[in-house]
């Protein structure tokens, strides 16, 4: 009988993370429009809602002291922020016209582009696919250009309340009112300490889900009002380094093939990218489909494997990785058909990476989350303008034609199949999708079906890694430091997930975590269960994609990137 991690679901209740029943008024705030995440797309439809509002000195009088906050689970703007990162510039001059490429928060200009395949010891150059091309885009930290869309949207009037995660959706007369803030200060049984802090009620006339891949609230939206996809969303991991280095990286590198197995039974899709960031670091990372079956595959010791390649051991010689140099992230690779079939739900939107804005053959994904954030401002501020009446003609269903009719939808459309063509094998699949490319997504025409990643069976693997030396490779508690996690030992657990399960379940989901998560507890093989590491978590995101649910933590807690 085949293991499949869906079959042994979450301990989560239906409804469990919606609120309908407001808190007394001591425990409430009022804003005007509520964003939740401080990723780029609410940070850019943060920024945009406000320069609108100051053309109606009226209508933001009328929102109150507060008419735009943001809440952020993290430490600080872009404490939880992770990417590649090369980037479109189109949604920076938009919000920022009268500023040059040179005042934005990027490292350099794409120099050139490589693109090799690798087996074990050779790497082969092939020509850069279409989609790959990257003229006219930036190197950039993503953290960093969280920090400064932050700055900006300060100075634009924009409240922006860290340390405060979402964990609740208020839902009053059939429509999102806001959210319920988790609290603060309890211990591992749930217990309030001294400085127990507790939740409030955050409500707003309009909110915005842009928590990013994985999005808390955003799955609770979505489900109760019943809004489905055509196909189920689909996630990789990336697992990232940055390294400082003496020789200066002359071009933006992507390599396919090793270490991953290209069979199509192993169901391995994926590549790694080097990134030059100025003239002494590259960013370095791994990413690999969540639907793979082998239950060994760990995506952080392969990224460890793919360091002792000669093409990246030259890359990389004499240099070191940085302090706070190593996080984790999944991101979302349905496309087209795995967005909602509604970016909107009665009083609020979905935008970015919540919604799945993924150009998963260009490998982008941040100026497409931008502009999300930005066309949810515009029908926000034209919904805000508009009679009481109009109000209940579903307003925000101006957000969702916006979208539609824009380069987003134009530009996924083309690109629809070519991750789910992967499925059937590398070669299979890189035929096809070369196909798709010339085609501009006419063939293989409609859509591809998929499956959920937690869907598809898993099997014992016997996958083995190099012994970390300390210099090149390190291990998962190395790199967890390395992330500057900083969660309290003693919060609650905020991960969701079944403990009792099959061994080749649970070899999955550990070795699946890039962070020491789960294991083994004590007991017979065959009859152990699994242990949870909360404190541990980095919040990636993989295990929800895998068969579980990652809630929020403590605010405050997780990583701490900054370079990231």
């Amino acid at each position: 009988m085949p293991s499949i991690p869906a079959h042994y679901p979450p301990p989560v209740q239906p409804g469990e993370f919606i609120a309908t029943e407001p808190l007394p008024p001591d425990q409430r705030i009022d804003v005007g429009v509520l964003f939740v995440g401080a990723g780029p797309a609410s940070l850019a439809g943060a920024i945009r809602l406000m320069q609108l509002l100051e053309t109606s000195p009226q209508l933001k009088a009328r929102l109150g002291e507060c008419p735009v906050a943001i809440l952020e689970k993290g430490k600080y703007v872009g404490a939880h922020l992770l990417s590649g990162a090369v980037l479109n510039p189109s949604a920076f001059r938009h919000l920022f016209p009268k500023l040059a490429d040179t005042d934005f928060p990027f490292c350099n200009p794409v120099p050139g582009e490589r693109v090799s395949f690798l087996t074990s010891k050779r790497a082969f150059p092939i020509p850069v696919p279409p989609t790959m091309r990257n003229h006219g885009n930036f190197v950039a930290s993503l953290s960093q250009v969280g920090k400064w869309l932050a700055a900006r949207a300060e100075e634009c009037g924009v409240t922006i309340l860290t340390e405060t995660v979402g964990m609740k959706v208020l839902v009053h007369d059939g429509r999102v009112a806001g959210v319920r803030t988790g609290d603060k200060g309890r211990n591992q049984r749930g217990e309030p300490l001294p400085n127990f802090e507790p939740g409030v009620d955050v409500v707003g006339q309009y909110t915005v889900f842009g928590e990013g891949t994985q999005g808390h609230l955003t799955q609770s939206a979505l489900e109760h009002f019943k809004i489905s996809r055509a196909q189920p969303q689909i996630y990789a991991l990336g697992v990232k380094e940055v390294w400082e280095v003496p020789q200066p990286l002359d071009a933006v590198v992507h390599t396919m093939g090793w270490p991953l197995r290209l069979g199509k039974a192993h169901r391995e899709f994926g590549g790694s990218f080097a990134y030059p960031m100025g003239p002494n670091r590259i960013s370095l990372g791994l990413v690999v489909g969540l639907d793979y079956a082998d239950a060994s595959l760990s995506v952080h010791d392969l990224l460890q494997e793919l360091k002792t390649h000669p093409l990246f051991r030259t890359m990389l010689a004499g240099g070191h990785r940085i302090e706070q140099g190593w996080g984790a992230k999944t991101i979302p690779e349905g496309g087209l058909a795995a967005l909602p079939e509604q970016l909107h739900v009665p009083g609020a939107c979905v935008v970015g990476d919540s919604a799945g804005f993924v150009n998963v053959p260009a490998l982008k994904g941040i100026h497409y989350a931008m502009w999300s954030g930005i066309y949810a401002a515009e029908a926000i501020f034209a919904a805000l303008q508009a009679p009481s009446d109009a109000n209940a003609r579903d307003p925000l269903s101006a957000y969702d034609h916006a979208v539609r009719t824009s380069f987003i939808w134009k530009e996924l459309a083309a690109v629809r199949n070519m991750r789910q063509v992967f499925h059937h094998g590398f070669v299979a699949g890189s035929m096809l999708a070369g196909l798709a490319a010339l085609t501009n997504g006419r063939f293989p025409g409609g859509q591809c079906p998929s499956l959920p990643d937690s869907a598809h069976p898993v099997s014992a693997g016997t996958r083995t890694y190099p012994k970390p030396d300390n210099q090149l490779t390190f291990d998962k508690l190395d790199s967890v430091h390395a992330a500057g996690n900083r969660s309290r030992d003693n919060q609650p657990n905020h991960v969701r997930l079944a403990t009792k399960v099959p061994e080749v379940i649970g070899e999955a989901w550990i070795h699946m975590c890039p962070a020491l998560v789960y294991e083994w507890g004590p007991g017979a093989v065959g009859a152990r269960e699994l242990v949870i590491n909360p404190t541990n978590c980095i919040h990636c995101g993989a295990v929800t994609a895998k068969g579980g649910r990652l809630t929020p933590p403590e605010g405050g807690s997780g990583p701490e990137y900054e370079w990231m």
